[in-house]
């Protein structure tokens, strides 16, 4: 007797799935490409949309774009990514040492999760910039800034160490004496900064099919769930981040959900959406709304939920917030754009 074809099909797909590389592979190390938009380079050889989960930057090796960006995975629950016209060179790809050093060009770096045993390291003109919380860094070579959205950095420069906390910049080629000072992070919101909220957007989503799956939420699981690290997800092309417990909100405001919480995601709020509010996943759209209530822009604070597996921490709520879901001071997380695809736009748009 003959299988249904689509049956048949289907179990196909599915053993594909199942044998790629992807699935079951040693898990990527710091350096893997993620993404790649328009032209760039690892040393002489061209990266390609093949290129991403393969290709990976050894150390001593320098990424470059032309009119084109990338995303890098680092540690666990880092996300870097590159500019136009930009280089880039890994000094160190170590879990224990992530070290980096921008050559030219821009680069932003979003951290869901950083544990104390990471150094990751940014170098710039001369200075080496440690991060130490979750949060959202911006690095500039070419006018020697350093900003951050969202987090905690230690710069290092011409022998002196210096705290840069959120919503302050240092300027390292500016005269006198080097101290942070504050910025207008909503001016600063540029075409690269809505580039890395969408593809960190692209990226939630992506966490949310692949911790469901791993969860049973979605019928099955393509490997045995080993814990928090980085997970391919076939059906958006790219790893994902998911966490081994709890929810880890980004500074974009997005959320990436262990196995364990990810039952309803993306809603949100007591008994796991009840009443809660829809995070609506769209093209260029920034959240209006955090998960702790009203953001003054696209960049929130990046932080964590953590409890025991099955509930909400705190009697179902979050932080305080009150037990019939965030109540923020709006109607919905509902914006602009259809989903991953984005009205036929894909994840390749800018």
């Amino acid at each position: 007797m003959k299988r249904p074809r689509w049956e048949a099909v289907g179990g196909f797909f599915l053993a594909a799935l199942l044998l790629s590389p992807a699935w079951g592979s040693v898990p990527p190390q710091p350096g893997t490409v993620n993404y790649i938009e328009g032209q760039a380079a690892i040393g002489s050889q061209s990266l390609t949309e093949k290129s991403v989960g393969s290709a990976k930057l050894a150390a001593g090796q320098s990424l470059s774009t032309e009119d084109g960006r990338a995303e890098i995975l680092l540690t666990p629950g880092i996300f870097l990514r590159v500019g136009d016209h930009s280089s880039l060179r890994m000094d160190s790809p170590g879990l224990a040492d992530t070290v980096m050093t921008l050559e030219k060009g821009r680069a932003m770096v979003e951290v869901a999760e950083i544990r104390p045993e990471n150094n990751v390291r940014m170098g710039e003109n001369g200075s080496s910039t440690q991060l130490l919380k979750p949060g959202l860094y911006d690095f500039n070579a070419d006018s020697g800034l350093i900003r951050v959205f969202d987090g905690k950095a230690e710069v290092q420069v011409a022998g002196h160490q210096i705290e840069v906390k959120s919503g302050r910049q240092l300027t390292l080629n500016a005269a006198g004496k080097l101290k942070s000072q504050g910025f207008d992070k909503k001016a600063s919101m540029d075409d690269f900064y809505r580039w890395a909220s969408l593809r960190s957007s692209y990226l939630a989503e992506a966490n949310v099919d692949a911790a469901q799956r791993y969860g049973g939420g979605a019928g099955w699981s393509p490997v045995a769930w080993s814990g928090f690290g980085w997970y391919w997800d076939p059906w958006f092309d790219a790893y994902t981040f998911i966490p081994g417990d709890g929810i880890f909100f980004g500074p974009f405001g997005w959320g990436f959900y262990s196995p364990w919480y990810a039952f309803r995601a993306p809603y949100y709020g007591y008994g796991y959406g009840w009443g809660g509010y829809h995070h609506h996943f769209g093209p260029g759209y920034s959240p209006r709304y955090t998960a702790r209530g009203y953001s003054y822009g696209p960049v929130g604070h990046a932080y964590s939920v953590r409890g025991g597996a099955g509930g909400f921490s705190r009697g179902g709520s979050f932080h305080g917030v009150g037990s019939s879901g965030f109540r923020g001071a709006g109607g919905s997380f509902n914006g602009g754009g259809g989903g991953f695809h984005g009205g036929g736009g894909g994840g390749h748009g800018r």
